[in-house]
């Protein structure tokens, strides 16, 4: 290979630039491809191509480079499906924020394994999802990307998204990339993009603890590198971050690749490189394989940095060998199998759709049921709302819906609206009653009228989830549609946006009840919504099944069991108030606040009712690296069927450091039937129990720990001690990264 061949292996080329009016561009292609080509960026969704013209246009640009250049080398298409393929005809599945809600790692493999069908069917062979950043700081726009707060339970739920991908080997399924490498959901001031700046522990068990953990036990092929920079060194050219912990520590051995523009904000957003070669031998060196969303940086100019010695061609040939491998590996070598006419049948399919229905309903998370107002029992609804009929509204920012908000969207998502007006006999008067964001409260007057005449009044409302780069506009507050949740929707304010809150507050001053549905990717701090209101039910953003899924939790064909994985604040100025805090800030109060939230991590109600019994240690003492089981009893003492989610924390009572309150090792979502109890086990490894000492060795160490069962962080039904035996530095070889639960019939 020549220079320049190598150096287009890695670089990428998207749909803007080789197509035309959704048709190849012959003199693109002819620049773009001449030399070959890492990566096709997005030819189906950035394309707005149809699975049928996706499949077309991605099947003749890998003959162009099978059969037009001198190597023959076709390229890695990759696409982006966060919650679901983000191009044209895709099924949407909830928002990530949903999934983890359900607390059901086979239920998100299967949609992925869904998902994976779809990106198959145009020939994708990467994918660059899952989002794997603990979301520690709710005002940042992609929390609702995330699996939440605890790092657990992102390594769990990222674990199950990247096995339902890439199938059983890497010559099987999609490419899964784990981003952003790392620390994205903490940095300074929840903003997309700001400087992380946490000390090293922190960073080691909380942030980088669901990348070696998922790329340990479900053996991730990509990593994506974050934006921001981690106590001054940007990710992007950070050796130590890119090669040492992650290719020494962890064992990565998949191609590292660039989010779009980063390797280019080394010169016009941190300033730590002044040119173009400058920039692509400071990423390349530390460890970033591949250029994206378009060649800029690399090519050319990596070529020019080994003629003139800024660059070691060594260091060229070892990222081009991991790129190639996973051409190998993935396929694209072979004969391209691609049926443009059979593409479409893998879209919407009824498998598909089921899926999408039982993840929608798993995600729906009853916060508040005073009264037992719901399950509902009514002849006819208010349906009220900015929330309550708009199909775009049920999608996260990384579906085509909210990722292109301008374009004409047509999809079979059924709103909530339309899922109660097909329910038969049931009355439904709609008001929409105010926009998203504007100030208007025009309509309210008819939306209390509406809610005045009804049995019950649903009020749907939350935040638009979108990708927003725009700059800051003074009339921004008075726009109807203005996203507050998404990629560059980072805000100040954690109420409902706009009116919202008004109009709830109104339709609270009728004498009918209100039962309030959070249709939003933004955890909200709604605390006098949640004083006044008789129910509330957080149903995120469902995807294209969200509306009938709301309609059957409301009126009880089926029974809610999601459960929050963030915690609700009383307000913005209160966070954090993620659980796993150390002491000291979890106790702390404020002069008029205390440190609570609203509704805490693992909080969700249900129509039935659960008691647990017979807590019991399968031992009193475990050595370092021995394991204890944990068992308990859960019954269902109600007269519905229903889904428990069964937590397991574990808490250090004398430690040598300040350590958190507690932290979740394990968890089950367990369906009983009325009167039926079910044992739940959880097998503990002590090192699971490990942390980082002062000198920064993993280490488990003796003394006493409390193992607690609860129905959510703050709701301990059950507890005992467990003494470690011994301390020990726990070698990565003996590591255990996720507990072992297994439910028995009693």
């Amino acid at each position: 290979m020549t220079l320049e061949e190598k150096a287009a292996q890695l670089g990428s080329v998207n749909a803007d630039r080789l197509l035309e009016d959704g048709e190849i561009d012959d003199d693109a292609v002819a620049e773009w491809l001449d030399e070959g080509i890492g990566h096709f960026t997005r030819l189906g969704g950035e394309g707005g191509l149809s699975p049928s013209e996706a499949a077309r246009v991605t099947a003749e640009l890998q003959s162009y480079l099978r059969e037009e250049t001198r190597l023959g080398v076709p390229a890695i298409p990759h696409e982006e499906c966060l919650s679901g393929y983000m191009g044209p005809e895709a099924t949407t599945f909830p928002q990530m924020l949903g999934m983890a809600s359900t607390w059901n790692p086979d239920l998100l493999e299967a949609v992925t394994g869904t998902i994976r069908s779809e990106l198959e069917g145009i020939g994708t062979v990467h994918a660059l999802s899952p989002v794997l950043d603990v979301a520690r700081d709710l005002r940042w726009g992609r929390v609702e990307e995330t699996f939440g707060e605890d790092p657990y339970m992102v390594a769990e739920m990222a674990c199950a998204y990247v096995s339902g991908l890439q199938g059983d080997g890497r010559d099987d399924g999609i490419t899964a990339t784990l981003k952003h490498f790392v620390g994205h959901g903490a940095t300074d001031g929840g903003k997309n993009r700001s400087s992380l700046n946490v000390g090293l522990r922190e960073l080691r068990e909380v942030h980088l603890f669901p990348y070696e953990a998922t790329i340990s036990e479900a053996n991730a092929e990509s990593v994506m590198n974050a934006y921001h920079d981690v106590d001054g060194v940007p990710c992007a050219s950070s050796e130590w971050l890119l090669t040492d912990v992650l290719r020494g520590e962890f064992g990565f051995d998949g191609t590292v690749v660039s989010d779009y523009y980063s390797v280019r904000h080394l010169v016009t957003e941190h300033n730590t490189a002044n040119t173009k070669p400058e920039a692509a031998v400071q990423a390349l060196e530390a460890g970033i394989d591949v250029e994206l969303p378009y060649t800029e940086y690399y090519g050319e100019h990596l070529v020019e940095a080994v003629e003139s010695g800024e660059l070691a061609e060594a260091t060229l040939d070892e990222s081009v060998r991991r790129v190639l491998r996973e051409k190998f590996q993935k396929g694209v070598f072979d004969e391209w199998s691609v049926d443009e006419d059979a593409a479409a049948d893998a879209f919407h399919t009824e498998g598909a759709r089921s899926v999408a229905r039982d993840a929608a309903r798993e995600s729906m998370t009853l916060l508040k049921n005073d009264e037992e107002l719901l399950p509902l029992e009514a002849d006819s609804v208010a349906v009220v709302g900015p929330k309550a009929d708009d199909r775009k509204e049920l999608m996260g920012d990384y579906a085509y819906a909210a990722h292109y908000p301008e374009e004409e969207y047509e999809s079979d998502a059924i709103t909530p609206l339309a899922a109660l007006e097909s329910r038969e006999g049931l009355e439904v008067n709609y008001e929409r009653g105010c926009s998203i964001s504007g100030p208007s409260t025009d309509g309210l007057d008819a939306a209390a009228d509406a809610a005045a005449s009804a049995d019950v009044a649903l009020a749907f409302v939350g935040a638009r989830s979108a990708v927003d780069f725009s700059d800051v506009d003074a009339d921004k507050e008075e726009k109807p549609s203005v996203p507050t949740s998404g990629e560059g929707c980072d805000v100040t304010d954690l109420g409902l946006p706009g009116a919202q809150t008004d109009l709830v507050d109104r339709l609270l001053e009728t004498d009918t009840p209100v039962v309030v549905v959070l249709v939003s990717g933004k955890p909200h701090a709604i605390p006098d919504i949640a004083e006044e209101a008789p129910a509330i039910l957080a149903a995120w953003l469902p995807g294209d099944e969200g509306g009938p899924a709301i309609a059957d939790v409301l009126f009880g064909e089926y029974n809610p069991g999601g459960k929050l994985p963030v915690s609700l604040p009383k307000s913005v100025g209160q966070l954090p108030v993620y659980y796993n805090r150390k002491e000291n800030t979890a106790n702390k109060t404020y002069v008029y606040t205390d440190s609570d939230p609203v509704y805490p991590f693992g909080h969700g109600l249900s129509y039935t009712e659960f008691e647990y019994d017979d807590l019991d240690l399968s031992a009193e003492s475990v050595t370092p690296l021995g394991t204890v089981t944990a068992s308990v009893t859960v019954s269902n003492v109600g007269d519905r069927t229903g889904d428990e989610v069964v937590q397991f924390y574990t808490r250090a009572t004398n430690p040598s450091q300040a350590r958190p309150v507690k932290e979740l090792r394990g968890f089950e979502r367990v369906s009983l039937e009325p009167g039926e109890s079910k044992r739940v086990s959880f097998e503990l490894s002590a090192t699971q129990l490990a942390f980082h000492d002062l000198e920064m060795n993993l280490t488990v160490e003796e003394g006493p720990y409390e193992i607690q069962i609860g129905r959510s962080a703050t709701d301990v039904v059950a507890a005992e001690e467990l003494e470690v035996t011994d301390t020990k530095t726990v070698p990565k070889t003996a590591r255990t990264y996720y507990t072992e639960s297994a439910v028995d019939a009693e």
